[in-house]
């Protein structure tokens, strides 16, 4: 389960190198409609991926607002990242 502290990066520019994205077109993984059908295709790349992990962390610490990062789009990774932030919050309560 993901934390605050889990949103930062530490650089390893080897996970893009093995993504299973890694040459296709990127216009599958910034589509321009916000249809969940849109954005199915790269999605299902990103399943296959053995970085998919690494990717959605690196979306989430930098806040990437655009397109499909670890097989969640903008909208997924905004209520992952809310989801995170109430979590933390309870705990401080």
């Amino acid at each position: 389960m993901l934390s605050l502290t889990d949103l930062t990066w530490e650089p390893d520019i080897n996970w893009r190198e093995v993504a299973a994205c890694n040459g296709v077109d990127s216009n599958a993984f910034f589509p321009d409609s916000e249809d969940p059908r849109a954005s199915a295709a790269a999605k299902e790349i990103c399943t296959e991926c053995p970085v998919a992990a690494e990717c959605l962390q690196y979306a989430l610490a930098t806040n990437q607002g655009a397109g499909v990062w670890g097989g969640l789009d903008e909208g997924e990774r905004r209520r992952m990242r809310r989801r995170i932030r109430d979590r933390e919050r309870r705990k401080v309560s």
